[in-house]
């Protein structure tokens, strides 16, 4: 009998027969060498079918959640299971953080740089950028170590790979020293300040994150991140603490509009670790009604104000689907299939409303306005750009299909979205 198992927006049921849940790195090493067909489920907070299996669909959830610090090495080692959420609070006792994390606390670390995730600031790199070294269990069952210093440019293709070479098992990421930062929220930013001031609101603090509905000619959000003690957002302070025009929020603010802030991590400037103000929802609230569907494309940062106008110019198709939108920058990157391969990068992420139907239509007029500027899909979101062209955008792609079929040459991992996209 057939389980029904969806992703954690609804939108997807998988097709796989059973799912599968080894308590050791032995037992799945078992499970993958006699399986024909198998992928890795992760945290389900994808969009689409990547992770989607004919056969064996397996849940990590049971292997031990090893979390293992080494301060000399400035590394931590971590589980494929293992929540940032849970991470980021172990990391922060013994005084260490990481340099990111994405919006959500509550997606896992392999399935985050598996697909490219990112978080927000002009000089941090996506979340895959801190792997060092990566712990997976090929298609024969076999337990392979690839590192940054030992298998250079091959690893730089192996930390993004969307579950196409193997079971990630572990990771061990770089650490640095732990870090307070304050969050304040400010309101009604003139869209205009993005023409020619864009690199100034974006560099303003360590993070920053803008948030439009795409109803009006300005910005919804400014959520303003600040090191504490470090960068002390010079150059942005205006008479009664306004940001480039924008005001500052009189309480807490949720970034979809008319949704209570309950669940949002601290604002109004109270300093507090890294780990509970990086993202935007607090670790304890774990968003489960999944009435949204998201897609996100990054464009090369020099882009950006034109991006942003192109975008504007079908506001009134985007806006009646959409329950918020939010622009990012990411500093460039080598990895092979990070959206941000080679470029310094500004994102623009859409939280629709959860009806397919009336979305993709909208996916494919954004498509449009952004190909001059070479706009790449988030791997784990909704996107409607055919193979041929998502090829043309990732230089590195031809040599990925090669890494794929030299760990999986019976193609056990490699479902639909990865034969059409990557091998």
């Amino acid at each position: 009998m057939t389980q029904l198992v969806t992703n954690w927006a609804g939108n997807i049921t998988f097709r796989a027969a059973e799912v599968e849940r080894p308590s050791s790195v032995e037992e799945l090493r078992a499970l993958v060498a006699r399986s024909d067909k198998a992928r890795v489920l992760g945290s389900g907070h994808s969009f689409n079918h990547i992770a989607d299996s004919p056969g064996a669909l397996i849940s990590l959830d049971a292997l031990p959640p090893e979390i293992e610090i080494d301060g000399g090495s400035s590394t931590v080692r971590v589980a494929a299971n293992v929540r940032y959420a849970e991470l980021g609070r172990r990391l922060h006792e013994k005084g260490y953080a990481l340099p990111n994390l994405a919006s959500l606390p509550h997606i896992s670390v392999a399935g985050s740089c598996a697909t490219g995730t990112h978080g927000s600031g002009d000089a941090n790199g996506g979340l895959a950028t801190s792997v060092r070294a990566i712990e997976m269990v090929t298609a024969e069952g076999e337990l392979v170590t690839l590192s940054r210093d030992a298998d250079g440019d091959r690893f730089a293709g192996a930390v993004v790979a969307l579950g196409a070479l193997g079971v990630v098992v572990a990771m061990t990421l770089d650490v640095v020293p732990s870090f307070d930062v304050r969050q304040r929220v400010f309101e009604g930013l003139p869209a205009e300040v993005l023409d020619d001031r864009f690199d100034a609101v974006m560099s303003a603090a360590y993070s920053v994150s803008l948030f439009t509905d795409w109803r009006t000619s300005r910005i919804n959000q400014a959520w303003v991140k600040e090191r504490v003690g470090a960068d002390a957002a010079e150059g942005f302070h205006e008479p009664g603490g306004g940001f480039f025009g924008a005001a500052p929020a009189d309480g807490p603010r949720h970034p979809v509009p008319g949704v209570s802030a309950v669940h949002c991590t601290a604002q109004l400037g109270v300093p507090g670790p890294w780990f509970e103000r990086l993202p935007h929802f607090r670790p304890d609230f774990t968003p489960s009604s999944g009435e949204e569907l998201q897609s996100e494309y990054m464009v090369p940062r020099q882009h950006a104000s034109a991006a942003f106008r192109a975008l504007d110019a079908i506001r009134d198709r985007i806006a009646p689907v959409l329950q918020i939108s939010e622009i990012r920058t990411i500093a460039g990157d080598d990895l092979w299939l990070s959206p941000s391969q080679g470029r310094d990068t500004v994102a623009f992420h859409f939280t629709w409303i959860k009806d397919t139907a009336a979305v993709t239509p909208v996916l494919t007029a954004i498509e449009e306005r952004l190909a001059p500027f070479g706009a790449r899909p988030h791997w784990g979101k909704l996107f409607t750009l055919p193979a041929d062209v998502l090829r043309t955008r990732y230089e590195r792609l031809d040599e990925f299909a090669a890494l794929a079929r030299h760990y999986d040459p019976r193609g056990v991992f490699a479902n639909e979205f990865v034969e059409r996209y990557v091998r």
